[in-house]
């Protein structure tokens, strides 16, 4: 079987172990491919322990954002608290007293 160079974000099966893994980072300089399982686990590599592993691309899980305890609307980057009910006039929100003006001093 040829070896697989470890591209980020790629998810792999490792065919001994029956496990499913994503790359997180690979550092060509010190020689070392960090993966995360979908349990969270981290784990590192050295190229050549790549090399010899068995392993076949794989698609990412469904739940694939579980380690991370991240929902759907996170993944996309949703945040829906930033949602103003009158964007015309944000001033409408604002305390007179909370800032100092010339007659304060």
């Amino acid at each position: 079987m040829a070896s697989l160079f470890p591209v980020i974000s790629a998810w792999y099966l490792d065919t001994i172990e029956d496990q499913v893994f994503e790359v997180v980072a690979v550092d060509e300089q010190y020689g070392t491919v960090e993966i995360q399982y979908i349990d969270g686990e981290v784990s590192e590599f050295d190229l050549e322990t790549w090399s010899q592993l068995k392993l076949i691309p794989a698609e990412a899980p469904e739940d694939a954002g579980a380690a991370y305890e991240l929902s759907h609307d996170d993944e996309w980057g949703f945040d829906h608290s930033i949602a103003s009910a009158n964007w015309s006039n944000p001033t409408i929100n604002l305390e007179a007293e909370s800032y100092p003006s010339i007659e304060d001093f």
